[in-house]
């Protein structure tokens, strides 16, 4: 495998080396070591940890070290962070960043300029890792191009709960600019880590809030919720930036901690300004989960949904939205029911999710006959009519009784 000459990339981002490199430096994708033998030259440099997936390079560089005996170099083999321990002050990455290239039907393999079929790709795998080897203040020097497609590298940048100063752009010949950013942990990555949450990964977004998911070390977490595993995944939704969405946040944060005292919604572990943490519940979300299950198994369901709608008409709370739940209801592989997001939650003389979710059954009635689940939309309102105006036990079991198998 050929070794990656320094080029212009290479040169451009060895000014910022020599300006942002201190402490503990590590150098991924070493290839011919131009950042790591620049970085030792930094006073404030302690160590630098060299590493590349190309033997000859490793090789090379390691002979270099030897022969002008620089101690403060060590260069070790390594697929990105695969044989990469503890961490580090300051982390260099100059990526392979162009899309993958053809010659006729055949793609060409080289892993010193393809960074994945859209260039981007080896990127988003070094963000999805780069936190666990970055100590809370430290920094990433990161070279990428605009063939690399630069709105996506700065989503998977956000993604990962990163922060970017871009520190120079270069326009180069054949309609390519080159880019150096430095990132850092954003305030809240760090306050997540140090309430020992690790290995965070961007899952989804919502209306107002985005989702994240990562394993909390409940040995060191002193209000332990959990009763056997030492590592919890857990759930954290991050606010987006309206101020209604902070205040939402709070709100089910609050609601979460009185419903689970009730054994409804997620569990609860704590929450900050703008986000909040929840042990995250595996499973399907619930008309997923319906297509491959038996009537028996459907009613089941229903049945412990309404009950937790029961529950909550009780308490006289208003979770809103049950009437459709595609994305509210999760199913375990237990059969057991969570359900999520109590943003909307409110106190109400008039609760509604009985009432609300009878409808959605109602709106199920062709799926639910297709697993020989009876469902009289007409007796179903009617009755749902009757407990509205009267929130009692026997009303409520009326309307679980009518859904038969």
């Amino acid at each position: 495998m050929d070794i990656y000459q320094p080029a212009e990339d290479s040169y451009l981002l060895q000014k910022h080396v020599k300006k942002y490199a201190f402490g503990r430096v590590l150098d991924l994708g070493t290839g011919s070591g131009i950042q790591a033998l620049t970085a030792i030259k930094n006073k404030e440099v302690r160590e630098v940890v060299a590493v590349d997936v190309n033997k000859n390079a490793i090789e090379e560089l390691n002979n270099k070290v030897k022969s002008e005996k620089i101690r403060k170099v060590k260069v070790i083999f390594s697929h990105l962070f695969s044989n990469v321990r503890n961490k580090f002050d300051t982390i260099i990455f100059n990526p392979p960043y162009l899309p993958q290239d053809k010659v006729g039907k055949e793609i060409i393999e080289d892993a010193a300029l393809y960074g994945g079929k859209h260039g981007w790709e080896l990127s988003e795998f070094f963000f999805s890792e780069v936190s666990n080897y970055l100590v809370a203040n430290g920094k990433i020097l990161f070279l990428f191009s605009s063939l690399t497609n630069k709105k996506k590298i700065e989503e998977i940048i956000f993604e990962n709960l990163l922060e970017f100063k871009e520190l120079i752009q270069e326009k180069q010949p054949m309609f390519e600019t080159l880019y150096v950013y430095l990132i850092e942990k954003s305030k809240l990555l760090r306050e997540l880590e140090r309430k020992n949450i690790s290995s965070i990964k961007y899952l989804t977004h919502g209306k107002r809030g985005n989702i994240f998911i990562g394993i909390l070390d409940k040995s060191k977490f002193i209000k332990s919720h959990f009763a056997r595993k030492n590592e919890v995944k857990v759930g954290i939704k991050v606010k987006r930036e309206e101020s209604l969405a902070v205040e939402r946040m709070r709100n089910e944060a609050n609601w979460l901690k009185v419903l689970n005292r009730k054994g409804i919604g997620p569990k609860f572990v704590f929450s900050g300004k703008d986000y909040l943490v929840y042990e995250f519940v595996e499973g399907e979300f619930v008309l997923d989960w319906i297509v491959d299950r038996n009537g028996k198994e459907v009613i089941g369901m229903l049945t412990k949904v309404l009950e937790q709608c029961f529950v909550m008409d009780k308490l006289m709370v208003n979770k809103e939205e049950m009437h459709r739940p595609h994305k509210h209801i999760i199913v375990d592989r237990f059969n057991e029911v969570t359900m999520l997001d109590f943003e909307r939650c409110s106190k109400t003389e008039k609760p509604k999710n009985v009432t609300q979710f009878v409808e959605f059954i109602c709106r199920l009635k062709e799926e639910l006959s297709r697993k020989n689940i009876n469902v009289d939309v007409e007796q179903l309102r009617k009755l749902s009519r009757i407990y509205k105006k009267e929130i009692s036990l026997g009303n409520f079991n009326l309307i679980k009784s009518s859904i038969s198998f």
